[in-house]
């Protein structure tokens, strides 16, 4: 018996699963238990290694114990503290870093989690609008709370029927009612968006929006399409809310705000924030920040452990590093690499593949063209794509096996081994489709 076999047998005494969330738990043989991580590297119980492209699902932006991160996390708790549950200069200090590298941020609030600020957010947009309606993208995730855990069944929709996919929860456990109040439209289409706005206008108090899709491998909105989008907004007095928890501080030190030149209303943080420490935010444009607070009528925001010192001391060296090093275009001469290669792979196998998203956060797609929105997903090999990532696990280079979770890169994958990926690519691609 393996000695990840063996915790997981004993896991299972303690833990639903045997896992501490349900995405760990990939099944009694392959479930990971993790021993060790180093920059891009990782070290299951076992001894064996990886190269990471996971990344805990996106916060390793510079790599795993980044010592610049930890050292000055180690200093705050040695030497100042962690909690206090009073107001520090720190609080200040980070929120100006980040208005420093994003101009779509006038004011701040922190938070715990990506599912924490997005509730704020949402919080605060119906707080500014006095309205209720919320509306979101298909194929997109906002977090594991029950209004925003409603998602298209795509799995059981017939592509090409000219029917609309079957809206369901995430699982069990959410009340029928949290949809009563959500609406959802496809991403990039144009009639949708009209009709949203044209029948709801009125009652709807925010659109939350990733411009390029986490959970549906970096599925990117065109430029006339958010900015449709954003006008529209403007026009009906919607709040826009951009969910940058997988793209801010990663695909640009502005994140998607940035490469659009398109700005919200409302933004959320968290992931690469913190470099892999719990820190998350939300902010945005000062008169519709100003509805939170503890006068009448005013939103409630708070939290034991909001703006901690040690979540806020990864934030303060983390940002610190995006902004004054070349940390951002190394990531991005990275990513770009890597696609290279992969690339290489899949033409030499004469397979038809397109990459979508930035090369910090990229989707691969075995199709002859990028899909625009989740549906167009549906139609790509994602069956091959699954065969291919078990045979790069096997390997030694772990990923998500679903397709519709992007590779993340991280500065530390500068240093990786780029032939070996090619062959580990060809070999794992030749396996995947003899099976």
């Amino acid at each position: 018996m393996t000695q990840q076999s063996r915790l997981l047998a004993e896991a299972h005494l303690h833990m639903p699963q045997g896992v501490a969330e349900n995405y760990r738990y990939w099944g009694e043989k392959d479930t990971v238990f993790i021993a060790s991580a180093k920059g891009c590297m990782l070290t299951d119980v076992d001894g064996k290694t990886y190269v990471d492209f996971r990344l805990g699902y996106g916060p390793i932006i510079l790599g795993y114990r980044d010592e610049r991160v930890d050292n000055a996390v180690i200093e705050q708790i040695t030497q100042r503290g962690t909690l206090s549950g009073f107001s520090t200069e720190l609080d200040t200090t980070v929120v100006k870093q980040i208005k420093a590298m994003c101009p779509n941020i006038d004011k701040m609030r922190f938070a715990n989690s990506g599912t924490e600020a997005v509730m704020g957010a949402v919080r605060t947009a119906r707080g500014f609008t006095k309205r209720d309606r919320v509306a979101i993208v298909e194929g997109s995730f906002h977090g594991l709370y029950d209004e925003m855990m409603w998602k298209s069944d795509i799995e059981h929709w017939q592509p090409g029927s000219n029917t609309t996919p079957k809206v369901i929860p995430f699982g069990g456990g959410i009340p029928e009612r949290s949809r009563a109040l959500l609406s959802i439209i496809s991403h990039n289409d144009f009639e949708d968006l009209e009709n949203l706005f044209g029948t709801q206008g009125d009652t709807l108090a925010c659109v939350v929006i990733e411009p390029i899709i986490g959970n549906a491998g970096s599925v990117a909105a065109s430029q006339s399409w958010l900015q449709r989008l954003r006008d529209l907004c403007t026009q009906h007095g919607t709040v826009l809310i951009i969910d940058e928890v997988k793209s801010g501080f990663r695909v640009a030190k502005g994140g998607a705000q940035e490469l659009y030149g398109i700005h919200a209303d409302l933004t959320t943080y968290a992931k690469a924030m913190g470099n892999g420490y719990p820190v998350a935010a939300f902010g945005g444009k000062a008169h519709v920040m100003d509805v939170v607070g503890s006068h009448p009528g005013g939103v409630v925001h708070g939290g034991t452990y909001t703006a901690n010192l040690v979540a806020l001391s990864a934030a303060h060296a983390t940002l610190k590093i995006l902004a004054e090093t070349n940390a951002q275009q190394t990531i991005n001469h990275a990513g770009e690499q890597i696609r290279a290669v992969l690339g290489r792979a899949f033409t030499a196998a004469g397979l038809e593949h397109a990459f979508a998203g930035p090369p910090a956060m990229f989707g691969i797609h075995f199709s002859a063209t990028v899909p625009t929105n989740y549906r167009d997903w549906r139609v790509t090999n994602s069956e091959l794509y699954r065969k291919f990532a078990w045979e790069l696990i096997a390997r030694g280079v772990m990923l998500e096996p679903d397709s519709r979770e992007p590779w993340f890169i991280c500065e530390a994958h500068q240093h990786m081994d780029l032939g070996w990926l090619e062959e580990v690519a060809t070999q794992s691609l030749r396996v995947a489709l003899a099976s």
